[in-house]
C-alpha cells in the first residue's frame, strides 16, 4: 500500500509540474504575436482549406485550454483566448486541433480506434473505481475474486485509451508543425516556440498514461497477492 501512495504522490507532483509548465509556456507565447497577424480562427480555417477540408467549422468555445476537435459534428472548437488571438500560442493550438480534423478526414487509424473506445471508456471510467473498491472488500473477506477482476478489466480499458491517445496527440502536433512551417506562418524562433508549446501539451498525456499504467499494475498486484495467500 505504501508503494502505491509513493508512486501516486510522485505522479501527482510530476503532473503538477508539467501542468504548470504548460500554463507558463502558453502564457508566455500568448504574448508573442505572429508576424502574419493571423488569428487562431484564421490559422485554423487556412489549414483546413489547404488540406481540402470544406465540411468542418471553426467555432469559439468558452473557457481556457478547452480547445478540441469534435468528430461527431465536425467542428474545431477554439477557446476564446485562442479563437481571436494572433499569438504564436494561438496558432499552435489552432493548427493542432486542425491536425485532428485532418486525421479524421484521412481515416487515421489510431483516431478511429480512439473514437470507437470513447463510449466504452465513458462507462468503464464511471464504474471501475466503485467495482474495484467492492472487489477489494470481497477479497479481504475471502469472498469471490470475480468482482475485483471485473474492476481491473474496466480500469484496463481506461489505460488502453490513455495509451491510444498518445500517438493521436503527437501525430496531430506533427501535422500542425509541418504545416505551420511549410506555409511560413511560423518560422525560425517563432516555430521553435510553437513546437515548445505543443511539446509540453503532449507531455500532459504522457503523464496521464504513465499514471494509469502504474495504477493498473498496483491493482493487479493487490489481486495476485491476495490470491497467493489463499
Amino acid at each position: 500500500m505504501m508503494g502505491y501512495y509513493l508512486i501516486a504522490g510522485i505522479m501527482f507532483l510530476v503532473g503538477m509540474y508539467v501542468s504548470n509548465r504548460l500554463k507558463s509556456k502558453f502564457e508566455t507565447y500568448s504574448h508573442d504575436p505572429l508576424m502574419s497577424g493571423m488569428s487562431g480562427k484564421e490559422v485554423a480555417e487556412q489549414m483546413l482549406l489547404d488540406n481540402g477540408i470544406m465540411d468542418v467549422k471553426v467555432i469559439s468555445t468558452p473557457g481556457r485550454l478547452t480547445d478540441h476537435y469534435n468528430p461527431a459534428d465536425k467542428t474545431v472548437n477554439l477557446s476564446e483566448s485562442v479563437y481571436a488571438s494572433n499569438s504564436i500560442a494561438a496558432a499552435a493550438v489552432a493548427a493542432h486541433e486542425c491536425g485532428h480534423a485532418v486525421q479524421h478526414a484521412t481515416g487515421y487509424s489510431m483516431l478511429q480506434l480512439r473514437s470507437k473506445l470513447v463510449p466504452v471508456v465513458n462507462i468503464s471510467t464511471r464504474l471501475s473505481q466503485w467495482v474495484i473498491m467492492i472487489g477489494l472488500a470481497l477479497l479481504v473477506a475471502k469472498a469471490s475474486p470475480i468482482v475485483m477482476l471485473v474492476g481491473i478489466v474496466l480500469f484496463a480499458l481506461s489505460t488502453i485509451f490513455s495509451l491510444v491517445t498518445l500517438p493521436v496527440e503527437y501525430d496531430a502536433s506533427n501535422r500542425a508543425l509541418k504545416w505551420l512551417e511549410s506555409t511560413g506562418i511560423t518560422v525560425g524562433a517563432d516555430h521553435d516556440k510553437a513546437q515548445d508549446a505543443l511539446k509540453w501539451a503532449a507531455r500532459t498525456y504522457v503523464v496521464a498514461a504513465i499514471s494509469s499504467i502504474a495504477t493498473l499494475i498496483y491493482y493487479i498486484m493487490l489481486f495476485t497477492n491476495s490470491r497467493s495467500r489463499d
